[in-house]
């Protein structure tokens, strides 16, 4: 009787998938020529601006040893032992009130900053109150990870951790393992969270214009929904 019941459901499986066109699963379609010469074009990204409980790490370098040891011992476990926990215990995160507390320069605002003007942020205050131009000041500020998480009609579903500056919504739902057979592609929903609220958009990945999309690369804590077909 198990056995019927598995067959059964085998069978269904496969009724779905085969009634899908196969157009409908191929990603990145295009029917006139010229728009293939647009996957040439840079893409222009708008910079990622920081929202709260997001968290970066912050590097700070110089040529004065005395005075960059000051900072040393906050950045070490985050240059060095890059791990999920550690980023979460040693990274600096985007609190309440929009700013994060950095040992010896205290509180700074970075709610709606981007990570370049957070850099030449904390790069001006050091020089003005603890460095010369001579010391050669190094400041690097990233993300310490791009969170997202990806749901519904994919193979892998769950949240996932990317320590890479970008990634696209096609990377990210091969990391889920891909939209499943039944899963459509047409509409992928896209949950981003922005500093005046939550936005919900689809996007069509099999077609080409979707590269154009403000939605094709993820930002930091994305929902990604795929729909059944």
């Amino acid at each position: 009787m198990r056995k019927l019941i598995y067959g059964l459901l085998l069978f269904l499986v496969f009724i779905t998938a085969a009634c899908v066109p196969t157009k409908d699963l191929i990603y990145l379609q295009t029917t006139n020529p010229a728009d293939t010469a647009a996957v040439l074009h840079p893409i222009v990204v708008k910079p990622y601006r920081l929202q709260v409980n997001d968290i970066i790490s912050v590097v700070i370098k110089a040529n004065d040893p005395k005075l960059a040891e000051l900072f040393r011992a906050a950045e070490q476990s985050t240059q060095f032992n890059k791990t999920e926990q550690s980023l979460y215990f040693d990274g600096y995160t985007v609190n309440d009130h929009g700013t994060i507390r950095i040992p010896i320069l205290g509180e700074l605002t970075v709610l709606g900053y981007t990570l370049d003007e957070v850099r030449l942020k904390i790069e001006n205050q050091l020089l003005a109150d603890y460095f010369t131009k001579e010391a050669n000041v190094f400041v690097s500020v990233k993300l310490a990870g791009l969170h997202y998480t990806v749901n519904g009609e994919v193979v892998i579903p769950g949240s996932k951790v990317e320590y890479k500056e970008k990634l696209t919504i096609l990377e990210a739902l091969a990391n889920a393992g891909d939209i499943t057979m039944t899963g459509n592609r047409k509409a992928v929903t896209i949950l981003r969270q922005l500093p005046q609220g939550s936005e919900l958009h689809e996007i069509d990945l099999t077609n080409i214009k979707a590269i154009e999309s403000p939605y094709f690369y993820v930002q930091p804590n994305d929902y990604i929904y795929g729909v059944r077909y």
